[in-house]
């Protein structure tokens, strides 16, 4: 609320914001957001939402300005996102204060990309020997690095530009690049890699059948649905995506990048395979990818599974799974994922063999079929 402040980032993943994937409206389910829109006023915030909410409201009454909300989640249109969300929970607390924060708070889009794996035990120790630091939380990245940011910031910034954000009208075309290439790649390798019983990504991106499959999505099934992105040369984006995801150094887990697919898959596969059938496009490799998500749901409901699934939906998205067996292509029905996506006739079939496949040949063997 204090008046300097001029900016507040968030970075809080793809199903934190509330926003219902079939509706785009705000459906909150998050408890702490919950529990703030069932409060007093001068309760103290739990939420993100709820904080902004009430040093919105302290601004509005001191006179001074709104701050900029900057997104930083690998959401598409994440600046939109979180607009929908902070109106739609102003709304519920103060229509007055809503109205107020729709005509004064700005939300640009924007676009980051750097694989940052999740810090574990093996991190701690690797720091503390190699560098001789103990630190509870070290942080583990890659080296590359890239911020697309839109220019929409009625206070002020710092001059982002000099340390190598890249300032635009619009992120659009960057952001979708980003979601459907390399986002999307994480699910399509993931679950497929460990129906193959592997763990590491760079083992699955170094992998000569992988690696067909994953640039076979992206050059068939993924570019064809993307604009033109300025200053990217996609083929070359895609080589070096292979690149990043082969990085040993890395060690970044497949299971870190299957965690609540039931938020990720329709943010970053979906739209993919929405565009596809409007062109009548190949579909088969993401069709794949969902098959073998369902497989996965469905094996990691078996007792003394080697990897549990974990999703915020993960009973639900289960018992999806298991109707498969009496009648195939009941997953695609699951409405909070696929909404009206399911019931598309050619996605369906797609799905159904690609089940057929997995259950015939196994994860290699799909893929070789594919390619084949």
């Amino acid at each position: 609320a204090h008046p300097d402040t001029r900016i507040v980032s968030l970075t809080i993943t793809e199903g934190g914001y509330g926003i219902d994937d079939a509706t785009g409206a705000f459906r909150p389910v998050d408890a702490a957001v919950l529990a703030d829109l069932e409060g007093s006023s001068s309760d103290v915030p739990r939420s993100v939402l709820g904080y902004l909410t009430a040093a919105l409201r302290r601004r509005r009454d001191a006179g001074v300005p709104g701050f900029t909300v900057m997104s930083c989640d690998n959401i598409q249109g994440n600046g939109h996102v979180a607009r929908t969300a902070l109106l739609g929970f102003a709304e519920r607390v103060d229509s007055d204060l809503a109205a107020w924060i729709g005509e004064t708070v700005s939300f640009p889009n924007s676009m980051v990309d750097r694989i940052t794996p999740v810090t574990t035990d093996e991190t701690r120790a690797a720091v503390s020997r190699d560098i001789g630091i103990e630190d509870g939380w070290p942080v583990h990245s890659e080296s590359f690095e890239q911020w697309v940011l839109e220019d929409d910031f009625p206070l002020g910034r710092p001059a982002l530009d000099e340390v190598g954000v890249q300032l635009v009208d619009e992120v659009l075309p960057y952001e979708l690049m980003k979601l459907r290439l390399l986002n999307a790649s994480h699910q399509a390798m993931s679950y497929l890699g460990i129906l193959a019983g592997e763990r590491f990504v760079h083992d699955v991106c170094t992998d000569p059948l992988f690696v067909g499959f994953l640039l076979d999505y992206m050059h068939i099934e993924a570019i064809p649905t993307l604009e033109p992105v300025p200053g990217i040369d996609l083929d070359a984006y895609c080589a070096t995506l292979i690149a990043r995801f082969g990085s040993e150094a890395i060690r970044d887990t497949l299971a870190r990048q299957v965690v609540d697919g039931s938020d990720r898959i329709p943010k970053f596969l979906l739209p993919v395979v929405r565009s596809r059938l409007a062109s009548g496009g190949d579909i088969r490799r993401a069709a794949l990818v969902l098959a073998a998500w369902s497989v996965f749901l469905e094996r990691s409901a078996e007792p003394g599974t080697a990897l549990p699934a974990v999703d915020r939906r993960l009973g639900e998205l289960q018992e999806a799974a298991a109707r498969e067996g009496a009648r195939p292509g009941a997953f695609l029905d699951y409405a909070p994922v696929f909404g009206e996506l399911g019931v598309d006739a050619a996605l369906r079939a797609a799905f159904i063999a690609a089940r057929a496949s997995l259950a015939e040949r196994g994860a290699r063997g799909a893929i070789e079929a594919l390619q084949g």
